[in-house]
């Protein structure tokens, strides 16, 4: 049998067995919603880097839950799948990208099958085994990996120009006053990323350590469709000054002269939502923008985006002892308080119910928010057993915050880190700016 390295696992805190059974019941039934209509050719759909064929990706959800949750066993020695050449189908680490739409896949009916099958085992063992630590592990890193596959359905369909997925409309909340100028921070000693004691959390949050965080003063709202709208039509994707030497050559590579989704009809521009061109909403935040582009946007504002540390301060409201869960102060988040869990942006004044004690609003959901941080290994880093998840990435990904419409607020926390390469530009992705 083969055997994969593993590391000692952290105990996941409060999580019980019946609250991991229902993360892993409700990322199941959110990820049939949302490819509840791929049949036919967008089973596979186009060979294109930024996405895989979403007939592998379904059933590498299966293959990854059954691998973790009822294969590896605690000498390091994988036990057969119940579907047979499983590996050779669906492990992400061994299958190049551009293979995936080659391979003999299943048909749907089978591959869903197979994810139901899985799920209903790791339900049974967690009937049998519920103060199993490590069981308990592996199957809320199923659940994760389920919902971040999830949002990336989503990310699928945008490139593609599929219609929106089939889920219930978000909850309404009225908007706000309008969010605008800064919150300042004093900074200080800050510890930042995740506690010991907090639950699960990802190898690359671990752990708090103590860094110094100079006075700042950070938007209280992302940047709008309108405010990025000035910096195109002022020539923003023209001018070399207020890009870096690798964004300049990005955006000559891509011929960018607006965002991708971005098209001028009639004089006006107008945005493309999944299969649909509307006119561009300008209290709506920008997204679908690379790094490259925040970062350029932000030097013709005569801004700077902010660092991972300066983000995460100001969601916890320079608190550290105990640390908030979410920006508002609670332990963690809830859908009601942001724009989680949807198919649609909000404009930036909505949500005023998940203001962070200093106003700044929407730093939960909407869209994800790059900050000018490398991803890189906090000190004394050690991979958790999936080490694929973070390592590989350090040095080449840019970190953002904060979540997108289309994120589940049961995934969230102050210290969560996304990371992307900052070329990318289909993510649901925008940013807020700090002062320099």
């Amino acid at each position: 049998m083969p055997t994969r390295p593993t590391a000692a696992l952290i105990p996941p805190g409060a999580l019980a067995a019946g609250a991991v059974r229902g993360h892993l019941e409700a990322a199941r039934a959110r990820l049939l919603a949302l490819t509840a209509d791929f049949d036919g050719a967008r089973l596979l759909g186009p060979k294109l880097a930024i996405v895989n064929p979403p007939l592998w990706e379904i059933g590498h959800v299966g293959w990854f839950q059954e691998h973790w949750c009822l294969r590896m066993r605690p000498d390091g020695v994988l036990a057969a799948s119940g579907f047979e050449g499983s590996d050779a189908l669906y492990d992400s680490a061994a299958i190049a990208h551009d293979v995936r739409w080659d391979l003999p896949l299943p048909a749907l009916a089978a591959t869903r099958s197979y994810l139901a099958a899985v799920l209903d085992r790791v339900r049974e063992a967690l009937a049998r085994r519920p103060d199993d630590e490590r069981l308990l592990y592996f199957a809320e890193l199923a659940a994760c990996h389920e919902d971040m596959h999830g949002e990336a359905f989503h990310y699928t369909r945008q490139t593609l120009g599929y219609p929106p997925p089939g889920l219930p409309p978000r909850a309404a909340e009225a908007a706000g006053s309008p969010v605008g100028g800064d919150a300042a921070f004093d900074g200080g000693s800050f510890l930042l990323g995740a506690p010991p004691g907090a639950g699960f959390v990802f190898d690359n949050e671990k752990w708090a350590h103590r860094v110094e965080v100079a006075p700042f003063r950070i938007a209280r709202a992302a940047v709008t469709n309108g405010e990025y709208a000035a910096f195109v039509d002022e020539g923003g994707y023209g001018r070399r000054e207020w890009w870096t030497h690798d964004g300049w050559a990005w955006r000559e590579s891509n011929r960018a002269a607006a965002p991708r989704y971005w098209e001028r009809r009639d004089g006006a521009w107008h945005e493309r939502s999944f299969d649909r061109w509307q006119p561009l909403a300008p209290d709506e935040p920008v997204r679908h923008v690379s790094w490259h582009e925040a970062q350029a946007y932000s030097r013709f504002a005569g801004r700077r985006l902010p660092s991972e540390a300066e983000w995460e301060y100001a969601a916890c409201d320079g608190r550290d002892a105990p640390k908030p869960g979410a920006p508002w102060g609670a332990a963690h988040a809830d859908g009601p308080r942001a724009n989680l869990e949807g198919t649609a942006p909000a404009a930036v004044a909505e949500f005023p119910s998940g203001d962070s004690p200093r106003g700044c609003r929407q730093l939960f959901g909407n869209v994800w928010e790059w900050t000018a941080s490398d991803f890189e290994p906090y000190p004394g880093f050690v991979a958790d057993p999936y080490r694929e998840y973070s390592a590989p990435w350090f040095g080449t990904h840019k970190v953002l915050r904060g979540g997108s419409f289309a994120t589940p607020a049961r995934l969230l926390r102050n210290t969560w880190r996304n990371f992307y390469t900052p070329d990318r530009y289909d993510v649901f992705a925008g940013f807020r700016t700090c002062a320099t």
